[in-house]
C-alpha cells in the first residue's frame, strides 16, 4: 500500500493524484486504449496525457483504485518509482476519464534536448535557497495561476501560456546574469522542463522545486511557509490552500476564465458572468486562457 501525505477526513471519498514522469515511451500510441480501459474499469476519472517522452496526469478515484493503477504504472509500464501529489475531496472533481496522445508532456514552444535538468531542491530546503541574495526566483506558471498566489520575492513573467516563457527569458536575460535561477510550478513538470531549456541556452546554475508547490504544501509547515495566497489547480476546486483544502474564496470569470481572488470579485469591473478586472475593456490573451470551467479534466502541472 502506498504512503499518503496526509490522512483524509472521515467523510472524504476521493483521492486526487497528480503526477508526471519523464521516460522513454516509444510505443505510447498503442497504449492509449489499454490505459483507457484500465482506468475506466477502476472507476478513475481525470486526464492522462501520454507522449514519447513520458506521462502527465491528474486523476481521481477511490483509495483502492488509485493505489492499484499507480502500482501498475510503476511496476508494469514505467519500471521505476514515480512521485505523485495527493489531495482529497468528498466529491469526484472530474466528469470523465480521458487518455490523450500528445507530442510532448508539456509544450514549451521550442525544442528542448531533455538530456540535462536543473538540480532538484527538496521542499524543506526551498526556503533557504530562495532567501539568498544571489538567487532569482521565477514562477513558470501562467498569469491567471500566479494571480491567486506565489512565493514571496518570486518574479511573475506575466505570461498567458508556458510557450511564452522562452521569449520572456531572452528579453530579461540581464536579470539572470551571474545569478542562480530557482524555478517552480504547481507539480514540477513545467519548471523541470524549463531548467532543461535553460541549460540548452547555456544557463546551468539552475534549480527547481521537487514536487512543485503541492509538495511544498505537504512538507513545509504553514508557520514556516514563504507562500503567499492559494495555489490554482486545473479542476473544479479552482485552488487549494496550504492545507490542500479547496479554496473558499477563489472563483473563475465566466467570460475569460481568469482565476479571481476575493479582492478581484469586489472590484467595480467585476460583473458576474460578464467581466472581471482581467478582461474588462480588453480581450487580449483570451484565447490562451485555460478552459477550466468548461473542461475541468484538463491537465497541467
Amino acid at each position: 500500500m502506498f504512503e499518503t501525505a496526509q490522512n483524509p477526513d472521515s467523510d472524504t471519498t476521493f483521492v486526487i493524484a497528480a503526477f508526471y514522469h519523464f521516460f522513454d515511451f516509444p510505443h505510447f500510441e498503442a497504449m492509449r486504449e489499454p490505459l483507457f480501459e484500465r482506468l475506466s474499469a477502476l472507476g478513475i476519472k481525470g486526464s492522462l496525457l501520454i507522449t514519447a517522452e513520458g506521462v502527465n496526469s491528474t486523476m481521481a478515484g477511490t483509495r483502492e483504485a488509485i493505489d492499484t493503477f499507480l502500482d501498475y504504472l510503476q511496476s508494469d509500464l514505467i519500471g521505476a518509482k514515480i512521485i505523485w501529489k495527493e489531495s482529497y475531496a468528498a466529491y469526484q472533481p472530474f466528469g470523465k476519464v480521458r487518455v490523450r496522445l500528445k507530442k510532448e508532456t508539456i509544450g514549451l514552444g521550442e525544442p528542448v534536448s531533455m538530456k540535462k535538468f536543473g538540480q532538484y531542491v527538496a521542499p524543506r530546503d526551498w526556503n533557504d535557497l530562495i532567501s539568498r541574495d544571489d538567487v532569482v526566483i521565477i514562477d513558470t506558471r501562467n498569469d491567471y495561476e500566479v494571480n491567486l498566489g506565489t512565493f514571496k520575492g518570486a518574479i511573475d513573467p506575466n505570461i498567458p501560456n508556458f510557450k511564452h516563457l522562452p521569449q520572456w527569458t531572452r528579453d530579461n536575460a540581464g536579470a539572470l546574469k551571474g545569478k542562480k535561477v530557482a524555478t517552480f510550478c504547481t507539480g514540477g513538470i513545467r519548471c523541470e522542463k524549463y531548467t532543461s531549456w535553460l541549460i540548452d541556452q547555456g544557463i546551468e546554475d539552475v534549480y527547481h522545486l521537487q514536487g512543485g508547490i503541492l509538495q511544498y504544501f505537504e512538507d513545509v509547515p504553514i508557520e514556516q511557509s514563504l507562500w503567499d495566497g492559494e495555489c490554482f489547480v486545473f479542476d473544479e476546486r479552482i485552488a487549494v490552500d496550504h492545507q490542500l483544502q479547496p479554496s473558499q474564496t477563489a472563483a473563475l470569470c465566466l467570460h475569460c476564465d481568469h482565476a479571481l481572488t476575493a479582492g478581484d470579485q469586489h472590484q467595480p469591473s467585476y460583473i458576474k458572468g460578464q467581466s472581471c478586472p482581467h478582461c474588462h475593456g480588453a480581450s487580449q490573451h483570451a484565447h490562451d486562457r485555460p478552459a477550466t470551467r468548461k473542461h475541468p479534466g484538463r491537465t497541467k502541472f
